[in-house]
């Protein structure tokens, strides 16, 4: 398959196939995934192809979707989980934190446990009460999780299938507003290891750390501060656990200033622990604090005020004003 422009959605669904073709051991689970395709398209035609022993639609039951993919695991085969909405992962959360994440260590290094759970998640698709979540630190926190997220085709093609592959248990979360986000993908590339940052844009004033859904926004500020005569780096950190923290300090032992961009809560947020690390490491380098962007400590609201909730172009702004005034 040549270089071609496709949607976020439809290189999730060719790194699914891909993965279902180059190993027989793949099996994907989920609510709705099979006939329907999924909520949002992800599996469509997968289990048209490979049948229902290996694209399984699942009872309405996320505790026991994880639970069984964990069984599976032990036997050899590597699931991948799809969790409906980001929301409905809790009921499953048990199952993830005290077995999935442990069960490696608590072998002593003897089991494996290669599950992927993938979670479409995040805002802004104006969507009803637990569908529009951002729990992506209850996971980072966890010892023995991987936890990673795409921002663009390219990587969710590539990224996807790193995941499936690996031998540890990986959360994959999909920023779902994105899904229709197009970009070149090239089959053909080698892509960089799974939990490397990417550089995305070239700066000099400021450095913008952001992942996922937030990637495009920093895209978009960079873009309308160069109208004003600054300079910002912006760097997709791509993987949340383990994070590729000596990119990152290059990139701000360069700028010397650094502004975290999630749409998660700022409190005690993915943004606190770079914010932390990255002052530990670039003391010297900094001319201004960390500065941190993220959602408000609140409930994620009615779809009618998500607007007012999540961080946009004016508030990531704001932030790199703030950063240039030290």
């Amino acid at each position: 398959m040549a270089t071609t422009t496709m949607t976020i959605a439809k290189a999730l669904n060719e790194a699914l196939r891909k993965s279902l073709e180059t190993d027989a051991k793949v099996v994907l689970m989920g609510e709705d995934i099979g006939k329907l395709g999924g909520v949002f398209r992800i599996t469509d035609g997968l289990q048209k192809d490979f049948g229902e022993n290996r694209v399984i639609d699942t009872p309405l039951a996320e505790s026991g979707i994880v639970g069984t993919a964990i069984g599976l695991a032990l036997r050899g085969y590597r699931p991948v989980v799809e969790i409906q909405f980001d929301g409905f992962v809790f009921p499953a959360y048990d199952q993830i934190v005290t077995q999935l994440a442990k069960m490696h260590a608590r072998a002593l290094g003897k089991i494996k446990l290669p599950v992927v759970i993938r979670i479409p998640y995040a805002g802004g698709i104006g969507a009803v009460e637990h569908h529009s979540e951002s729990p992506e630190v209850l996971f980072a926190h966890i010892p023995g999780l991987k936890v990673v997220s795409p921002s663009n085709p390219q990587d969710a093609y590539w990224m996807l299938q790193q995941a499936i592959d690996c031998d540890d248990p990986v959360i994959f979360f999909e920023p779902k507003r994105r899904y229709w986000d197009k970009g070149e993908v090239d089959p053909t590339a080698i892509p960089a290891p799974l939990h490397t940052a990417h550089t995305v844009l070239d700066g000099t004033d400021v450095t913008l750390a952001a992942y996922g859904p937030m990637v495009k926004v920093c895209l978009e500020a960079a873009a309308a501060a160069a109208e004003e005569g600054r300079s910002l780096e912006v760097v997709d950190l791509r993987s949340l656990s383990p994070v590729d923290f000596d990119t990152l300090q290059a990139s701000v032992q360069k700028t010397g200033r650094l502004v975290t961009v999630h749409e998660a809560p700022v409190f005690l947020g993915m943004g606190a622990e770079i914010a932390a690390r990255i002052t530990e490491r670039c003391f010297y380098h900094l001319q201004a604090p960390v500065l941190r962007v993220g959602g408000f400590h609140a409930p994620y609201p009615p779809a009618r005020l998500e607007e007012e909730y999540l961080p946009g172009l004016d508030r990531v702004l704001d932030a790199v004003d703030r950063a240039l005034a030290y």
